[in-house]
């Protein structure tokens, strides 16, 4: 097994990105095992599980979700709780030696990936004012606060709910959609900027293999 190390650096605009982290990586022709290791994101203004969304949509970009995803985040995340992952130390040991279990990939229209927490909110802290789907059942119609969106570890892959509903309420399928006239994006905590009428996310067709599960 041929394994690198990859981790963000200070964030400023000199530093490789992830996309040229994994370009970099995959200039080995025996690379097995990607283990992505940021620090908090104090240290370098990115959130762990935005580095490593990216680094899992630069090897779907490739082509390459061939390559296993070890995961050693500073502290618990979003992602570390979705997926049931250790944090610190013990992440790593469990990054270098342990067995990688294919899992559903969650992207968007964007093509970028899930691996935590999404939200579709209402822009200008308005209310969201649309209608949401998950698969072929309606889950929201009309205002609502927000659309909270998470993959799941097993099939089929993702769910959502109405955010007033806390707790419970989730509603899974292989796909959720919402189309709005005021919706903002938001991804592992980062709000997109941009007014869109929908949003989909939704299981790719290949999964990604994460190590450690």
């Amino acid at each position: 097994m041929s394994a690198t190390h990859l981790s963000p650096s200070t964030g400023t605009s000199g530093d490789p990105g992830p996309a040229v982290l994994v370009d970099q990586a995959l200039e080995d022709p025996d690379l097995t095992r990607i283990i992505v290791a940021p620090p908090g994101e104090e240290e370098t203004g990115i959130a762990p599980d935005v580095f490593l969304s990216e680094i899992v949509a630069a090897l779907m970009k490739h082509d390459r979700l061939d390559v296993e995803i070890a995961y050693v985040a500073p502290h618990e995340t979003p992602a570390t709780k979705v997926y049931g992952l250790k944090q610190g130390a013990n992440a790593m040991a469990l990054a270098e030696s342990g067995v990688a279990q294919s899992v559903p990939l969650i992207r968007d229209d964007a093509a970028t990936v899930l691996v935590g927490y999404a939200r579709h909110i209402g822009a200008g802290d308005e209310k969201l004012h649309g209608e949401t789907y998950v698969d072929s059942e309606q889950l929201f119609d009309g205002e609502t606060e927000a659309i909270e969106i998470e993959p799941t570890l097993d099939e089929p892959g993702v769910r959502g709910r109405v955010s007033r509903w806390l707790p419970g309420g989730w509603k899974a399928g292989r796909a959720v959609q919402t189309g709005g006239s005021n919706l903002l994006v938001e991804r592992e905590g980062v709000i997109t900027e941009r007014v869109v009428k929908r949003s989909t996310f939704y299981r790719h067709h290949v999964d990604w293999k994460l190590v450690g599960l």
